[in-house]
């Protein structure tokens, strides 16, 4: 007599194998495909967008993308899409180095809309093209700051360094130190292109659109679709799939030092500046295109005793 729980079990293998082997031969099946598949999504042109005003978030959030993506091997080009003012120097300094590291490793191109200026254009000079469209503004080669009013200061400090204090012949050696390294790197990485002198890359002089590819700030015109073609070709790549990055989302940045403070230019729009430590007031650094109000001085490395390098 059989046990009826053999026969059970005896049943449920035999369905299990018949499952098993329906599953194995649907697998085989299916393979092809997903190999296919997995190929075709092989190789990827990225798009980064830089399109609002550098600050020290706003530069961590991009330089940790643009590290991933000189990480990831499906990763073949990458295409900076480049519509900002500028903004903080050491954060500007930051996208260089990063932008650079990236270059060197695959092809970066960069296509700029309204605005690459200052610490944008600072950003965008590693790459191996730059595209503008005939409106795009380019260039705005150095560096600004905002200084602390005069009068009681908001805060006490142990000494003058502990709060960020500088005397008159530091502020101006460490606006110059600034200003030769901004201009030291454009010349290296445009130089070959540039049709201007060193002189007119230091008087920060911005050039609009077929202008900016004439004087060598920008290679040429086009659009960023063209910037993405040329970067897959650069690449080596024909079959390729396009992805948009945002590290860090559009908003109204503070970059001035004083809560009252704004830009007159529309690109930037600053409401408010609350750029303080402890209640103490400190120098601001920018490499930021447009018009801050108040503003009255001029830095010229001529005229306060700094010497440009020739």
């Amino acid at each position: 007599m059989n046990n009826p729980i053999d026969t059970y079990v005896a049943t449920a293998l035999q369905s299990y194998t018949v499952l098993a082997i329906v599953a194995l031969l649907l697998g085989a099946a299916v393979a092809p495909y997903a190999v296919a598949v997995a190929e075709s999504n092989q190789n990827h042109v990225v798009v980064v967008n830089i399109d609002e005003p550098i600050t020290g978030a706003s530069a961590q959030e991009t330089v940790q993308e643009l590290r991933e993506l000189r990480q990831n091997d499906s990763v073949k080009a990458v295409v900076l899409s480049v519509n900002s003012p500028g903004g903080g120097a050491a954060a500007s300094e930051s996208m260089y180095v990063a932008v650079k590291r990236l270059s060197n490793e695959k092809p970066v191109y960069t296509s700029v809309g309204s605005t690459a200026a200052s610490g944008a254009y600072y950003t965008a000079i590693p790459s191996d093209r730059i595209f503008v469209t005939p409106g795009s503004l380019v260039g705005s080669v150095g560096v600004r700051s905002t200084v602390p009013p005069s009068g009681l200061p908001s805060g006490v400090t142990t000494g003058p360094d502990k709060a960020g204090l500088m005397t008159q012949d530091e502020y101006y050696a460490a606006i110059e130190s600034m200003q030769r390294s901004f201009v030291g790197s454009v010349m290296e990485e445009r130089g070959e292109n540039l049709t201007v002198p060193r002189e007119t890359v230091a008087e920060a002089t911005v050039f609009v659109g077929g202008r900016a590819v004439n004087t060598g700030y920008a290679d040429e015109l086009g659009t960023t679709e063209d910037a993405i073609a040329a970067a897959a070709e650069a690449a080596g790549v024909s079959n390729y799939q396009v992805s948009y990055r945002d590290p860090a989302e559009p908003q109204t940045l503070s970059l001035l030092a004083s809560a009252d403070s704004d830009a007159a230019n529309s690109t930037v729009a600053v409401e408010q500046a609350p750029l303080k430590d402890d209640g103490v007031d400190r120098i601001r650094f920018l490499m930021l295109f447009g018009t801050i109000e108040d503003e009255t001085h001029r830095y010229n490395a001529t005229d306060q005793g700094g010497v440009r390098d020739e």
